[in-house]
């Protein structure tokens, strides 16, 4: 209805349903559609029509302020909704790996477009981070991709990829992954998460055998455990990027490779609030940013990695 009383106003002002067309994007028989089912509603002639052209009758003169005083007040009230929708908090889940790389950059540039949002970062596994956004206990959670069939009502967005590799101390002088897994302690990445599901089928897929001495649940702290020369890895590139700056090597795990999918796990909402709408596309931009620099920084770290 509020369409139909801005096409009244239009008409009224410029005294023709073809220059009211024009202006509003409509053609003449659709402007004169609208009059006619507003007149109906309204039970009245807004309009006196004689031939082709019109003029707004004594009833249209007496209701087109109040026509424009309605208008008024709606957009109003849109401009309200607008407001509150750029204010307010989102609570986020995000994997340790995904808040110490790609959130910090997404949320700079988020916090540049919507700054009286308030974000709370909710850490957690992707496990756990599943169940609270099945819950509806979070807006969304930057993730690994599940093994799992997702509920219903749940929508996945890809963001990117991490290739895995083998990680060891500076001093090891293997150039092979099998090899490299035979003379060293094993530091596995925690059969409890996605990303140590991937490792525990790589290596059994691949039938390498492995010296486990340890299970860890976050993968910096793997890394931090082979710089110190307690033993090797396998974890996602994209922390030990920069390999040589950490005192590590990086091999590459060569046609039986894998990579885990990071993207953002949320409820499907039939209207997304413009918060969340501007995170997502902040998250994308960081992502590709990311993607395209570790692209690069990764066949540095492999060629270094196997001298």
């Amino acid at each position: 209805m509020i369409r139909y009383l801005k096409t009244f106003i239009a008409a009224a002002q410029l005294g023709s349903f073809s220059t009211a067309g024009a202006r509003l994007g409509l053609t003449q028989s659709a402007v004169s559609m609208q009059i006619k089912r507003l007149e109906e509603e309204l039970n009245c002639e807004l309009f006196i029509r004689v031939g082709k052209s019109v003029a707004i009758s004594d009833h249209g003169k007496q209701l087109l302020r109040t026509s424009e005083e309605i208008v008024r007040l709606f957009e109003s009230m849109k401009g309200q909704t607008e407001v509150a929708a750029t204010r307010g908090k989102i609570d986020i889940g995000a994997i340790s790996t995904v808040q110490l790389g790609l959130l910090p950059v997404a949320l700079a540039d988020f916090r540049k477009k919507l700054p009286l949002v308030e974000v709370n970062v909710v850490p957690g596994t992707s496990v756990q981070l599943m169940s609270q956004i099945d819950s509806n206990d979070l807006s969304l959670a930057v993730m690994i991709r599940p093994n799992l069939k997702m509920t219903k009502g749940l929508k996945w967005t890809a963001m990117l990829r991490e290739t895995y590799v083998a990680i060891a101390p500076s001093s090891a002088r293997e150039t092979s992954v099998k090899a490299l897994l035979a003379a060293h302690p094993f530091l596995r990445y925690s059969r409890r998460s996605y990303g140590g599901q991937l490792v525990d089928r790589y290596l059994k897929r691949t039938r390498l055998q492995v010296n486990d001495t340890m299970e860890l649940d976050e993968p910096m702290v793997i890394m931090e455990m082979v710089r110190k020369g307690l033993g090797v890895a396998i974890i996602p590139y994209d922390l030990a990027a920069g390999a040589s700056i950490r005192k590590l090597r990086v091999l590459p795990l060569g046609g039986a490779g894998f990579f885990r999918e990071i993207g953002v796990l949320q409820r499907v909402a039939p209207t997304p609030g413009i918060a969340v709408a501007t995170l997502l596309e902040c998250i994308a931009t960081a992502a590709l940013a990311k993607e395209q620099s570790s692209a690069v920084q990764f066949k540095s770290d492999i060629l270094k990695g196997q001298r």
